[in-house]
C-alpha cells in the first residue's frame, strides 16, 4: 500500500503501490488493488467507480493518519483520537493550472458534501493543517512539496506536458504566495528515461523547453525524462530535491500505462501537516 513514506516536522509524505485497497476500476489486478483513478466524465459506469474511488481514498486516508497498513483485517482500524485527513484532490488535466484549498473553499466543498466539485487542475497547494493534498499518476511524475516551518504543502502532477507547461514551478511560486521559503519536493515513482520512448520530433520538443529532459532509451531510441527535467526545475527554483523515485514500467508492484495501457490504475501521492 505505501511504496514510501517520509516525514518532515509535522509534514508527512505518501506514495502508494498498487495494492492494499477495495479495487481497480479497470478490473487490473487483484480484488484488493489500490486504484486512486478518477474515472472519466460521462462513463456509463461513473457512480460505482466514484464509489470504488472514495473508498479506496478513505482506505488511504486511514493508513496515513495511522502510520501504515493496519495489522489486522480492518483497513479503516485506528487508535482512537487519531485524527483523520481530510482529503482534497483536482481532475487532472496535463496543464500547468494550480488550486489553492484555502479555509473558504474547504468549508464550501464540506458544505456541498457529495455535491462538491472535484475542480479541474495539476496542482494544489494549500496551508490549512489536517488537509491532505492527493495527486495520482501512471507513469507522469509525482511530486510533493512542504515548507514544514511554515508549514504549506503543495503537489504537483507533471506528466510530458505539464513539464513543459511549467506545472511544477507554478505550483512552488503559489506556496511561495502562501509564505513558504525552504521548500523540500519528493519526486516519486514514474517512468524513467530508460524507457520513455517518444518520436525525435517530441523529442526535440520538449528539450527545446527543458533540455535536461533530452534522453534515449535502453534499446537506443529517442526518449524523454520528464523525472530529469523536473528535478532540473526544482533545482532552478532552489528547492531540496528527495529522490523517492522507482520506474513505474519496470517494477510491477506499481501501475503503469506504458506496461498495462487502459487496464492501468493510479498510484497516488499525498502529503498533509498533522493538526
Amino acid at each position: 500500500m505505501l511504496a514510501f513514506t517520509d516525514t518532515r516536522g509535522a509534514v508527512e509524505v505518501v506514495f502508494t503501490d498498487r495494492h492494499g485497497g477495495a479495487g481497480a476500476a479497470g478490473g487490473a489486478g487483484p480484488g484488493d488493488a489500490l486504484d486512486l483513478s478518477e474515472p472519466p466524465l460521462g462513463a456509463p459506469d461513473l457512480e460505482s467507480r466514484l464509489a470504488l474511488l472514495e473508498e479506496n481514498i478513505d482506505v488511504l486516508g486511514h493508513a496515513v493518519a495511522r502510520g501504515g497498513p493496519p495489522e489486522g483485517d480492518n483497513p479503516f482500524a485506528r487508535a482512537p483520537g487519531t485524527p483523520l485527513p481530510a482529503v482534497v484532490r483536482v481532475r487532472q488535466v496535463h496543464g500547468a493550472a494550480v488550486h489553492v484549498a484555502d479555509r473558504p473553499w474547504l468549508d464550501r466543498q464540506r458544505a456541498a458534501g457529495a455535491q462538491a466539485e472535484v475542480p479541474e487542475a495539476d496542482g494544489l497547494v494549500t496551508d490549512v493543517p489536517g488537509t491532505a493534498l492527493l495527486l495520482r499518476v501512471a507513469d507522469c511524475v509525482p511530486v510533493l512539496l512542504a515548507d514544514p516551518g511554515h508549514r504549506v504543502v503543495g503537489a504537483a502532477h507533471a506528466g510530458r506536458l505539464g513539464l513543459v507547461g511549467g506545472v511544477v514551478p507554478a505550483t512552488v511560486r503559489r506556496m511561495r504566495d502562501l509564505g513558504a521559503e525552504q521548500i523540500v519536493a519528493w519526486v516519486g515513482p514514474h517512468i524513467c528515461g530508460r524507457c520513455y520512448e517518444v518520436p525525435e520530433e517530441m523529442r526535440r520538443e520538449v528539450a527545446a523547453a527543458v533540455p535536461e529532459a533530452e534522453a534515449e532509451t535502453s534499446w537506443g531510441t529517442p526518449a524523454v525524462d520528464v523525472g530529469a527535467g523536473v528535478a532540473a526545475q526544482l533545482g532552478a527554483a532552489q528547492v531540496e530535491v528527495v529522490d523517492a523515485s522507482r520506474c513505474t514500467r519496470e517494477h510491477e508492484e506499481l501501475w503503469s500505462y506504458r506496461r498495462d495501457g487502459d487496464a492501468a490504475g493510479r498510484l497516488g501521492g499525498l502529503v498533509w501537516v498533522r493538526p
